[in-house]
């Protein structure tokens, strides 16, 4: 979507959400009850209000759930709209008992007001799409734009914009430059332009745009042509791909003061990347806090079990190859990476991960910390650094490093977490290491902030109930 649409979409959206919320909590209220006059603690209920719409607001710019609001159908924005009143209503209560008022508010006014929300956001959605559509597909709207390519790939490009041009374009011409298909329909739209009157027929129609795909031709032919259109006011549009990728895999922009074209199978949005990090942040202070406490219990239990130190560090592998340090809780024997060699016909894992059920080199209180996920509490400090994320992939040790190919090196090319779908995933059951991989791609091809939170709850639920963990 362009940039003008994007704007007006998003404005508009957020604010029909926002009088919707409104309507929907004074509803609710009212419900509850009856007269403003006889409410409770109003304080408190005005308090909560604020914080619709503040998640409200967040929400909308930070996890994008917007996208593709004009494409997707009637019941995918139904889902949509019912996972985020979900989010925002577990959302504010969560911060209300963390502020200790949880029990204070009236669960009937929450009660009412999801019930409430989710069809009148649902029907006002429903009522600005249609909106939307005719405003950006009325006359004075509408981008008129020509398509010039060459015989080889006219179907596949007049294809392939009708399939993902916005809702506001119209293509009003066609130009074949190197062969004669003048009066030919190309999937509905007519061949009426050749090489050599194509610039002639710009110049005398209605036309806003010009979408240039001619691969191989001469510069000097495509510059003469770009030039001339630039000079009548028309916008150009030229294919420079050199491999055909996903949109989002490529990003047209400057570097050092030239034009690029970047391919990159990652892009992620920084406004996103930032509140993952600003969660990190939080989250392993909060760890930090929690690793103190239990410390002196795990330390003296260690202790008494065997001797050596209390934490353990190792060099890994961080986002596109960074070493650091990692941080544990000791649960082997000093010994362990000498042993290690030793005991690797035993492995249990394909691939090139090292893993048995029995290691005998981890100690008693070694098993329990690791059963327990207590010997991963140190690695809160490598999240505070910036090492590592709260919600990543696994990072892997140097002497795997050294053995990946290209396909597997892509696993790190996000920062490495505490957590992940690896690990979520039953990851003693997993014996395969290009399993692993898959988890960790499939992560990193399909991230999101809502994602990571809903990796964390389940880490939180695999942790309490042991599942996945030997």
């Amino acid at each position: 979507m362009n940039r003008r649409m994007k704007i007006i979409e998003g404005y508009c959206l957020l604010f029909v959400d926002l009088v919707s919320i409104s309507i929907a909590y004074i509803i609710a209220i009212l419900l509850r009850f009856h007269k403003f006059s006889r409410v409770d603690q109003k304080e408190l209920h005005f308090m909560v209000f604020i914080g619709f719409l503040l998640f409200c607001t967040i929400y909308s710019f930070l996890f994008d759930w917007n996208r593709e609001f004009l494409r997707r159908g009637f019941l995918v924005e139904l889902i949509a709209v019912v996972k985020f009143n979900v989010f925002m209503a577990l959302s504010v209560m969560s911060c209300l008992f963390i502020m200790q008022r949880g029990a204070d508010v009236s669960r009937l006014v929450m009660g009412y007001f999801v019930l409430l929300d989710i069809p009148i956001v649902w029907g006002v959605r429903i009522g600005m799409k249609r909106m939307l559509r005719m405003y950006f597909t009325s006359k004075s709207n509408i981008v008129k734009i020509m398509i010039i390519t060459k015989d080889s790939v006219l179907h596949k490009t007049v294809l392939k914009l009708k399939e993902a041009m916005d809702i506001n374009y119209e293509i009003v011409a066609l130009a074949c430059v190197d062969a004669q298909r003048k009066g030919v329909v190309i999937d509905g739209v007519k061949v009426n332009a050749d090489g050599k009157d194509v610039l002639d027929l710009a110049r005398q129609m209605a036309l806003d745009e010009v979408f240039i795909n001619l691969p191989e031709e001469d510069k000097g032919y495509v510059k003469h042509m770009i030039y001339d259109l630039e000079s009548m006011g028309i916008a150009c549009h030229y294919n420079i791909d050199i491999i055909e990728r996903p949109q989002k895999e490529v990003r047209v922009g400057y570097f050092a003061g030239y034009t690029v074209v970047t391919y990159s199978i990652n892009h992620f949005d920084y406004r996103r990347m930032a509140f993952k990090r600003l969660i990190d942040i939080v989250g392993g202070l909060v760890g930090c806090i929690l690793t103190a406490v239990v410390t002196p219990f795990v330390a003296l239990a260690i202790r008494i079990d065997s001797p050596g130190p209390i934490f353990f560090a190792q060099t890994r592998i961080g986002k596109n190859g960074r070493r650091f340090k990692i941080y544990k809780f000791r649960s082997m024997y000093m010994d362990a990476e000498k042993r290690k060699k030793e005991l690797e016909k035993q492995n249990e894992m394909q691939g090139l991960m090292f893993k048995m059920e029995n290691d005998p080199r981890i100690t008693k209180v070694g098993r329990f910390i690791r059963k327990t996920s207590i010997d991963e509490l140190p690695q809160f400090f490598n999240i505070v650094k910036g090492d590592m994320s709260l919600v990543g992939t696994r990072p892997p040790t140097e002497d795997e490093f050294e053995k990946y190919n290209s396909h597997y090196r892509r696993r790190i090319s996000m920062t490495p977490g505490l957590t992940g779908l690896w690990q979520i995933s039953g990851r003693s059951e997993i014996v395969d290491f290009d399993e692993v991989v898959k988890l960790d791609l499939e992560y990193i091809d399909n991230w999101t902030l809502g994602l990571d939170i809903k990796i964390l709850f389940q880490t939180v639920w695999v942790v309490l109930t042991g599942k996945g963990s030997k």
